[in-house]
């Protein structure tokens, strides 16, 4: 069988009820960042941190200050975190 991937929340929320909306799985050394049900960023030791940019509204932006710590200005588009994704995770 397969090693299943592990979670954890992300954030430093009060509520666990909230911090259930911030989920990060591992899968090895790789990291996938959920806002939601939603990929925001991941993580592999070839990529670094990937962070896509907010095209939501003001709590997801407070879930990718959580993952980046607000570097905004690193903060790739949302087409090109799905194509970066994808190469990160070809078999997952």
């Amino acid at each position: 069988m397969k090693k299943l991937p592990a979670f954890k929340t992300y954030g430093n929320y009060s509520s666990s009820n909230y911090g259930a909306h911030c989920l990060v799985f591992s899968i090895g050394q790789k990291e996938i960042y959920f806002s939601y049900q939603t990929p925001v960023a991941f993580y592999t030791p070839g990529t670094g941190l990937v962070v896509r940019e907010n095209s939501w509204g003001p709590t997801t932006g407070k879930h990718l200050n959580a993952i980046d710590s607000g570097r905004k200005n690193e903060r790739i588009s949302g087409a090109e975190f799905e194509q970066r994704l994808a190469e990160a995770f070809p078999n997952e």
